[in-house]
């Protein structure tokens, strides 16, 4: 978690220069950073406009157990197991410390995504919406663990245009 507390020193820094409006900073990321894009919003609600998590970690143990038998022993090894780090797991999860954001979230994912599997944004657009976050879900059908497809493409980075238009 160093490194969530690391976007909100440079999140602070961003906030003294004059360059920046401190209300329109937005998290934005993918995959791993899809992960510190819903941490940052748990754990430093207070500095963001909105938040926009694409392929993202929602909650490390669904994440671990749902991800393919070849993965999982690889990022078991870069995050914590499920048999000896469930709690540790559990704690950081931004699905586990919902209740805290308070940013407009947009959620893109592929349904076909073998690396981090598309339940993670389910369920983060699930009990984001239940706190009464606004949420905007794209989920793209013929997609896997990012947008290849050049339609897609558009389709995702155009939307995101607009809802950092309406957000932020």
């Amino acid at each position: 978690m160093d490194s969530v507390a690391d976007i909100q020193a440079c999140v602070e820094w961003l906030q003294d220069h004059s360059a920046v409006d401190p209300d329109r900073i937005v998290a934005k990321g993918g995959s791993y950073g899809g992960f510190m894009v819903l941490a940052a919003l748990t754990e430093y609600p207070d500095l963001w406009a909105a938040g926009v998590d694409i392929v993202g970690i929602a909650n490390f143990v669904t994440f671990l157990e749902n991800t393919g038998d070849w993965r999982r022993e690889l990022r078991e090894a870069e995050y914590g197991s499920l048999a000896e780090d469930r709690e540790f797991l559990e704690d950081i999860s931004p699905t586990n410390n919902i209740e805290a954001i308070e940013a407009p979230l947009f959620v893109l994912h592929g349904e076909n995504d073998p690396r981090v599997p598309v339940g993670e944004a389910k369920q983060i657009v699930e009990q984001a919406r239940a706190q009464g976050v606004p949420v905007r879900k794209l989920i793209f059908e013929d997609e896997g663990h990012g947008f290849s497809k050049l339609e897609n493409r558009i389709e995702a980075y155009s939307a995101i245009a607009d809802f950092l238009d309406e957000h932020a």
